[in-house]
């Protein structure tokens, strides 16, 4: 496999497991929060201190968001912005809480498995 074949494949694989977290890292986020946040804050929460690009692209991070309120994990309110469009705030609700704690559950196990799965090779 070549530089850029290696690239390629290297850009799926990230885009793809970010896929599967995306969910867990944005409820935790927002779960910190001692007040509700709008998209651009999550993201710089989500970013702070990583010198790279972002893990998780704002494309991504708004249908995120709206699906986790769809199902009841989020809950958001519109308010005017002095410099813009409105703002969507967020905040995770009690069901979202429980989710949170499951999914970082099943997250230890997971992350535990793959780490021996690769210690192996």
């Amino acid at each position: 496999m070549n530089l850029q074949e290696s690239s390629a494949a290297d850009k799926k694989f990230q885009k793809e497991l970010n896929a599967g977290i995306t969910e867990l890292v944005l409820l935790s986020a927002v779960s910190r929060a001692t007040e509700p946040m709008y998209g651009y804050q999550i993201a710089k929460l989500i970013d702070e201190g990583r010198e790279s690009e972002p893990i998780i692209k704002l494309g991504t991070l708004y249908p995120v968001l709206r699906s986790l309120e769809r199902s009841g994990l989020l809950e958001s309110r519109v308010e005017p912005s002095v410099a813009g469009p409105p703002r969507r705030y967020y905040k995770i609700t009690e069901s979202g809480r429980q989710a949170l704690k499951r999914w970082t559950e099943i997250w230890g196990l997971t992350r535990a498995f793959v780490d021996t799965r690769l210690e192996e090779d």
